[in-house]
């Protein structure tokens, strides 16, 4: 998945950037502005990816009630809801200027959404894990 984006990024986004300038000059000037928001929101994507690995990897080693898959959790909520506050101002920016199309604003509240949703869900997640943790270790003093 981070491959994917990645290629996106670096071949796909300028490509579209400029496809979508000279097809709607009155908006060649929002080029730059949206690429550059796009790239930002890239940042929080990959940094919550590692963090899914290593909470991936804790799991594997018998390590999914830590205090690191805590906190692996609690990144992995910060960066969703980071990317959603970001993806909020980039439609308030787009609505002030008047350019946010359908289409647009369609995939935009989708991405919104999906952050929210996997921030609500590291949330759960961790709060259960926090939970189990709390239990291990008073069953480790009770053994």
């Amino acid at each position: 998945m981070g491959t994917t984006i990645l290629l996106l990024s670096v071949f796909f986004l300028p490509w579209l950037a400029s496809y979508t300038a000279s097809m709607y000059p009155e908006f060649a000037y929002l080029q730059y502005p949206v690429l550059i928001g796009m790239y930002v929101t890239a940042i929080p994507f990959f940094f919550a990816l590692y963090q899914a690995l290593k909470l991936l990897n804790y799991i594997d080693h018998s390590k999914a009630f830590s205090d690191q898959s805590l906190e692996a959790l609690k990144n992995i909520k910060y960066c969703a809801i980071l990317i959603s506050g970001l993806y909020v101002i980039g439609t308030t920016f787009l609505i002030s200027q008047s350019s946010l199309h359908p289409s647009v604003a369609i995939i935009g509240f989708a991405i919104i959404f999906t952050s929210v949703v996997i921030a609500v869900f590291a949330a759960v997640l961790q709060k259960l894990f926090k939970n189990a943790l709390v239990i291990k270790s008073e069953n480790d003093l009770t053994v």
